[in-house]
């Protein structure tokens, strides 16, 4: 017809852009916007409908500034923008969450003379409370009453939705019964909302008040009504009601849906009750329904918490075989458990399976591997799992660095451990107490006193969290290198940042008193410590972390209960000096005394200095 210069009628040119746009394909929308404008030329005058089609077609693109373009030219052809017109900008404006750009449209059609429907209000309702703008929302749904345009219950339960959303459950309830004095009856949608959000405030007795109101009001359940039931029955361990909330929901004829069941499966794996849990995964298949992935990784993460690995592994497999969506939790789960039982061979063969079926492992996952293989001594694996995760192009984080940290220092490599604590604090990433710990031990055992000890200033100067471990380890560092003034200038610096000085704290000064010979200071020191302060235990968190860094501090020997006995035997029989004498014996083995020792050891010096000093005329 251009061809031949001959003027198509308005009905062709509309089904032919409309065709084109509404149904795009490549470039199909570009072709209809050349149709449009061949047209005009062929002396066809577009009206309202063809505008709305083209405006529809800008929208699609994403060229908005184009479809509002198109409002304007309507003028230029004797036709002017409907309702269709600015509520298709609207509705686009609102989905890419352009709502203030959704506003001012919407004030730009009032000034226009145009009065927005229902439907334009809705889109703008439903765009703000997506975004949890209530607000404004609210503000919108006051403007409908005001321009005689009823909400209906679709507006009003966007609303309560959005309030649900945020927990503002009581200003919910009360927008229900606002829509019923408008004589707008609150549908299955309403409740549904009402009764799911007091159930996630802990309002419970509420909910189900609403159920009762519903049947009451002869508003029917549905589906999602009572799979809100069931999940609420789950979630408090109460399985029996929820299968009987099932079993009366199908005799009701209410179907048990996807949603129903991967709920249920939830619930038995929370409660324990595995055998339930499969019994269940078993009647949904039957039924031609899949698990979810989450509900597969729940009950994979059940297995292996109860150590049932070969079951786990098992479950995996077959899921694969049955066209299961596994992801990358799925594999983390299993190969953290096959970790935490010490097999650290099956935990590689799944990892390589992951690799294989090209699952990426997240930053999380490399540190699951990672740590898990430290805690195993494949500290080489380890490191070659640290270069993969490099190799990819991930970033590391404060657990991966302060994981390879600590098994640099454990393999004698301080100078590596050092140069990743820098990459750390280059990258604003902060070391936990326990890698500086551990760095610390690291440095100070390689003989590298002067770099722990700036890197420790370091630390104080920037006010970094520090603990009794770390003054432990520079204070037993500073002893072994015969550094005994800066040693007490260290207790008397713990004081002051309020941190008591445990037995590791006191075995490491009067060790190296006595291994200089000075037993006269250790005899004081010692006295001195149970004058002044209360000795302390150290904290079963403290402890621990002096077991686990064996590194920094002495490890307790096998004759360590023998030498405390003997000491406290020779204390018992006033035998001061002799106990002395085993107590150094004990320190120069690197054997640490029970705290009972100490305590009694340094109770009978003082009476023996006591009892010197009344002699004294």
């Amino acid at each position: 017809m251009k061809r031949l210069k001959k003027k198509p009628n308005l009905l062709t040119c509309n089904t032919l852009i409309n065709g084109l746009i509404k149904f795009p394909s490549l470039h199909s929308i570009q072709l209809g916007k050349q149709v449009f404008y061949d047209s005009i030329k062929l002396g066809v005058i577009p009206q309202t409908t063809t505008f709305n089609i083209m405006i529809l077609g800008c929208c699609l693109e994403g060229k908005f500034n184009e479809a509002i373009s198109f409002i304007g030219k309507m003028k230029e052809f004797g036709c002017f923008p409907d309702n269709v017109s600015y509520n298709t900008i609207l509705g686009f404006f609102c989905k890419k969450r352009r709502l203030k750009e959704a506003g001012d449209l919407l004030q730009d059609m009032k000034e226009k003379g145009l009065i927005p429907n229902r439907n334009t209000f809705n889109i703008v309702v439903s765009g703000y409370c997506k975004v949890g703008w209530l607000k404004e929302a609210r503000k919108v749904i006051d403007m409908m009453v005001k321009n005689d345009v009823l909400p209906d219950v679709w507006t009003y339960n966007m609303l309560i939705n959005g309030l649900c959303g945020e927990e503002r459950i009581e200003e919910a309830v009360k927008l229900r019964d606002e829509m019923e004095n408008l004589n707008v009856l609150p549908d299955v949608v309403t409740y549904n909302t009402l009764i799911n959000g007091y159930f996630k405030c802990g309002g419970s007795s509420e909910g189900f008040r609403l159920v009762e109101e519903m049947r009451d009001k002869g508003v029917k359940m549905n589906a999602v009504t009572n799979n809100i039931l069931v999940k609420w029955y789950c979630k408090e361990g109460k399985m029996d009601e929820a299968s009987e909330k099932v079993r009366v929901m199908e005799e009701s004829g209410i179907l048990p849906d996807k949603v129903t069941y991967n709920t249920l499966i939830n619930g038995y794996c929370k409660a324990g009750k595995l055998g339930e849990a499969f019994e269940m995964m078993e009647m949904m298949e039957r039924k031609g329904f899949k698990m979810d992935t989450i509900t597969l990784n729940t009950i994979l993460h059940t297995l292996c918490k109860e150590r049932k690995l070969k079951e786990a592994s098992e479950l995996l497999t077959s899921a694969s075989n049955r066209g299961y969506l596994l992801d990358e939790v799925s594999y983390g789960t299993l190969l953290a458990g096959y970790l935490k039982d010490g097999t650290a061979d099956k935990a590689l063969k799944l990892w390589s399976e992951m690799k294989k079926k090209e699952i990426v492992p997240s930053i999380i996952t490399y540190n699951t591997i990672i740590g898990g293989l430290c805690e195993l001594g494949e500290t080489e694996q380890a490191i070659c799992k640290y270069n993969e995760l490099l190799r990819s192009g991930l970033v590391p984080d404060s657990t991966t660095y302060n994981t390879i940290i600590h098994v640099y220092c454990k393999e004698g490599k301080v100078e590596k451990a050092f140069e990743l604590h820098n990459k750390m604090v280059e990258k604003s990433l902060k070391p936990d107490v326990f890698a500086c710990n551990i760095l610390l031990s690291g440095l100070c055992s390689e003989g590298m006193l002067e770099k722990a000890l700036k890197l420790f200033n370091t630390w104080i100067s920037e006010g970094k969290i520090i603990d009794i471990v770390t003054h432990n380890t520079m204070i037993s560092g500073l002893c072994k290198e015969g550094k005994l003034e800066d040693a007490f200038h260290l207790v008397s610096e713990m004081k002051e940042r309020n941190l008591n000085p445990d037995h590791y704290t006191y075995s490491a000064i009067l060790g190296a008193l006595t291994s200089v010979g000075r037993t006269n200071e250790a005899e004081e020191f010692m006295s001195k410590m149970v004058e002044v302060e209360n000795f302390q235990q150290p904290s079963l968190q403290i402890k621990e972390q002096n077991v686990k860094t064996s590194e920094m501090t002495e490890v307790y020997d096998s004759d360590s209960n023998a030498c405390s006995e003997q000491i406290i035997e020779l204390c018992n029989q006033g035998r001061y000096k002799d106990a002395m004498r085993i107590f150094e014996a004990s320190n120069n083995k690197g054997i640490t005394l029970n705290k009972s020792a100490y305590i009694v050891l340094m109770e009978g010096l003082i009476k023996r200095r006591k009892r010197l000093s009344k002699a004294v005329p």
